[in-house]
């Protein structure tokens, strides 16, 4: 696919809609962008509306895992005008909200008040009226599908990334440490079938772009607010096993170009020897 070229202007004014309005990626920009266009044609070409009929706002992107779950950081609006929203790591329902015109939220933090976990809208999932939920909390599935939601939020989120024309490495890195902070705080097992976020001690991975195994030993840094670097083994074809160091700037980009997956859950992890 070709790359789209735009000045520098543009790139500072897209970069200003992304930090003010909390979009996840340069193509949530543009996607919302194209659509509040298309709304204001519908707006001047459709003279038969109803007053007080509320546009069809919310995201339809076929993408999703989830009609009517979506994470917070990528609402736009809702199709019945009530929210519910839920925390994915206990299922505790957090607040509900009449919506009556469209989102965009710079800031939202809250604390989960069941499990004390605090939540921002990277990781709050936001639930239409149509969804059952009553139906799915008697099957026991809504908190797979609460966990299912964000998961395949922050893959698509990271996909994103890849396919940027607009420089973000920045931007990746801090989505790739927040999404790994989750991810550990949630203790989560990662679904083998979907490349991983996180880099957990007691967990080997496999790197399909070179078919290398890695086993996570521990963290060697401890950086507020960005990864650490890691004492890792290597695993061999040979069945050599190598005691190595990984850095966080490696270990960003594998996990942003989506090359790790996870093999194997340990229980924990055995001192490595040098």
């Amino acid at each position: 696919m070709a790359s789209v070229r735009v000045k520098e202007w543009t790139k500072k004014k897209l970069r200003e809609i992304r930090n003010a309005e909390s979009h996840s990626s340069y193509d949530s920009v543009i996607k919302t962008l194209l659509k509040d266009h298309k709304l204001a044609k519908y707006a001047d070409e459709d003279s038969h509306t109803a007053i007080g009929e509320s546009p069809q706002s919310q995201d339809t992107d076929s993408d999703k895992a989830f009609a009517d779950l979506t994470v917070l950081a990528e609402l736009t609006g809702s199709h019945d005008d009530v929210l519910f929203l839920w925390c994915p790591n206990c299922g505790n329902e957090l607040v509900h909200l009449t919506v009556t015109q469209l989102i965009g939220l710079s800031v939202f933090e809250m604390e989960c008040q069941r499990c004390l976990t605090h939540l921002d809208s990277q990781a709050i999932v936001a639930i239409e009226l149509r969804y059952p939920i009553e139906q799915k909390m008697i099957e026991g599935q809504l908190q797979a599908d609460l966990k299912s939601c964000v998961m395949d939020y922050w893959d698509r989120t990271l996909k994103a990334e890849t396919t940027e024309t607009v420089e973000t490495e920045p931007s990746a890195a801090r989505l790739v440490w927040q999404f790994d902070q989750y991810h550990k705080q949630f203790d989560w097992d990662w679904p083998t079938d979907i490349p991983t976020v996180s880099f957990v001690p007691g967990v080997t991975y496999s790197n399909t772009a070179t078919d290398e195994r890695i086993e996570a030993v521990e963290a060697i840094t401890e950086n507020r607010n960005a990864m650490d670097s890691y004492k890792i083994r290597r695993y061999t074809a040979d069945g050599d096993v190598i005691s190595d160091r990984l850095d966080s700037s490696t270990l960003v980009d594998w996990i942003v170009n989506r090359e790790l997956v996870v093999t194997e859950q340990s229980i924990e992890t055995t001192e490595l020897t040098t």
